[in-house]
């Protein structure tokens, strides 16, 4: 099995306690996220779990605790996202400054195998442009020369609930030019490689594949094979979008948890719930936002993730 610690929230940044908590108990509790009352025991023991994805924007919090999770047999992979917006759009969002030399600092405990670059998602507007991207692309690889082996992109996600925020913090969406577009990305992907980075897409539904990216799975059984032996399904995840190339997961996280409020952020549905959520929070809890031991809580079922 394998653990994704989660899409739905970041985890590292802001329930790195809770993590170990659980990961110290053997398991957590997961309710379904479209019934509550349905709650699965996920394992979190080290003979279960081939190994767990964790998704974040800023892993510092988690660093401290990676030794003793290596100790367990607890291992894992990270895909960092690192993408520069201003503050408007990230407003919870460390300085990047801090947050590169978190990306370094983690490659250099873990190795850069195992800590992939995500620069998503792409918000193009008339400010972010692909001279934006081109340029930030181009400073971000620079900055992260030798720590990672990956860069993967994808275009943000237009739900309605992303666009009334970039609406709302002054964002006009932008479509530039097919040809604009296409030398953007060929672009980026040659900066990737001259840094030693292979350049990958998520769900790529925009043909990124014609300009230098290979289709890429976040939940990358290929990657954890070749890392730690894993043998993962071959089929990909059934609960992930047609597009999506991941293996399948348990994902432990649950949605309305990340206080960041990150404009384009598709987990969160409202972001004062997701605060007021994330302040009750309690670390000893079974699952990620209960304030108790979960009752009543059922073996695993396929949840939809």
């Amino acid at each position: 099995m394998i653990v994704s610690a989660s899409r739905r929230a970041d985890i590292p940044a802001h329930y790195a306690q809770w993590f170990v908590n659980r990961a110290a108990a053997g398991w957590c509790a997961v309710p379904n996220p479209f019934n509550a009352r349905q709650v699965s025991r996920i394992s979190l023991a080290p003979q279960d779990v081939d190994a767990v994805v964790f998704w974040t924007r800023d892993p510092r919090p988690m660093i401290a605790h990676l030794p003793w999770l290596d100790g367990l047999r607890l291992r894992s992979v990270f895909q960092f996202t690192l993408v520069e917006y201003p503050p408007a759009l990230h407003p919870g969002m460390p300085a990047l400054g801090e947050r590169l030399d978190a990306f370094r600092r983690l490659a250099e405990a873990i190795g850069p195998e195992r800590v992939l670059w995500r620069y998503d998602p792409i918000v193009l507007s008339s400010r972010f442009g692909p001279d934006y991207h081109r340029k930030n692309v181009e400073m971000l690889s620079k900055a992260l020369d030798g720590y990672t082996r990956r860069m993967t992109v994808s275009l943000v996600e237009p739900y309605r609930k992303i666009r009334k925020r970039l609406d709302q913090a002054g964002v006009d969406p932008l479509a530039p030019a097919e040809s604009h577009l296409a030398g953007m990305f060929t672009d980026m992907a040659a900066m990737a490689r001259s840094r030693g980075m292979e350049p990958q897409s998520c769900a790529d539904e925009a043909g990124l594949h014609h300009f230098g990216f290979s289709p890429g799975a976040c939940v990358d059984g290929e990657l954890l094979r070749r890392l730690f032996g894993v043998t993962s399904e071959k089929n990909k995840d059934p609960h992930q979008r047609s597009a999506c190339l991941c293996a399948p997961s348990k994902d432990i996280g649950m949605y309305d948890a990340c206080p960041a409020g990150c404009a384009y952020c598709y987990a969160t549905q409202n972001f004062e719930r997701a605060r007021r959520n994330f302040a009750a929070h309690d670390p000893l809890s079974d699952s990620l936002l209960g304030e108790a031991p979960c009752p009543n809580v059922s073996g695993e079922r396929k949840n939809k993730q």
